[in-house]
């Protein structure tokens, strides 16, 4: 099946188009990603195994109704789950796999996908892999009109291309985050609150990136302090110990961190 555009309008009445991302792209994702989560599996799987024969004999472990065996059997099960639960809702959609090929999961309305969403399309995997080889899924993909998997008609979620964009000079905002050296800084909030970041919010920030060169120190420090007080409870960040210019770094630093969700080019 040919890809297909999908035009969703805003509550601002402002039309979107949307490519939707088909079997191939989200069958190389999904390789990308199993990938991934085999070789963490078999490795960790052996590094438990060794622990469990020095603690304890071989005979026991081999045992598939032991406590080793059954611990490990759960743990790689959760990881194996969560692994895409969670990915997809902290980074907007985004697996590694999603990454590298260049596509990510959204609601159907065109916002980020949500922790119910992702937690819905995720456990209903299991259904869509069956009888084997992911048959019900790729089928349901193949041919729903949306390239829809069971997991995204019950989660209300769609896969889209994200448009590969020219290279853009940096603007002043990466300027300054550059010459604080802020990608190696550490963000002091809650990274799952960061999701919790509301339209309102975003553009004061995305405001504040855009003016904070323009403003003068005095007028610069207001609006720091201002922002902050609006935020960083939201974000659990403690003001206590910090400087003026330590909160102007962590909200630079949500503006890194969210400003893929908000100002993705589709």
């Amino acid at each position: 099946m040919n890809q297909e555009q999908l035009d969703i309008k805003t509550p601002e009445y402002v039309s979107i188009q949307f490519q939707l991302a088909g079997l191939g792209s989200r069958s190389i994702a999904f390789v990308i990603d199993q990938l991934i989560l085999t070789i963490f599996s078999i490795v960790f799987s052996i590094v438990y195994l060794n622990i469990i024969m020095r603690l304890d004999s071989l005979l026991v472990f081999m045992d598939v109704f032991s406590t080793p065996f059954m611990i490990l059997l759960l743990f790689l099960f959760v990881v194996n789950q969560g692994y895409f639960i969670i990915y997809e809702y902290v980074s907007g959609g985004r697996t590694i796999g999603k990454k590298i090929i260049g596509i990510r999961v959204m609601q159907e309305n065109g916002h980020s996908i949500t922790f119910l969403s992702s937690l819905i399309r995720n456990l209903l995997r299991i259904v869509d892999s069956l009888p084997t080889a992911y048959l019900v899924g790729l089928l349901c993909i193949f041919f729903h009109s949306k390239h829809k998997r069971l997991g995204d008609i019950v989660g209300g979620t769609i896969v889209v291309h994200e448009r590969r964009t020219k290279k853009k000079k940096k603007s002043l905002t990466d300027k300054e985050i550059e010459k604080r050296n802020l990608a190696t800084y550490p963000f002091r909030g809650d990274e799952y609150a960061l999701s919790s970041i509301n339209e309102k919010e975003w553009k004061m920030l995305k405001i504040y990136t855009d003016r904070f060169h323009k403003l003068d120190l005095y007028k610069r420090s207001q609006l720091t302090d201002r922002l902050s007080d609006a935020l960083f409870p939201k974000l659990n960040i403690s003001t206590s110990n910090l400087t003026n210019y330590d909160k102007e770094n962590q909200l630079f630093i949500v503006y890194m961190k969210i400003k893929d969700n908000w100002e993705y080019e589709l």
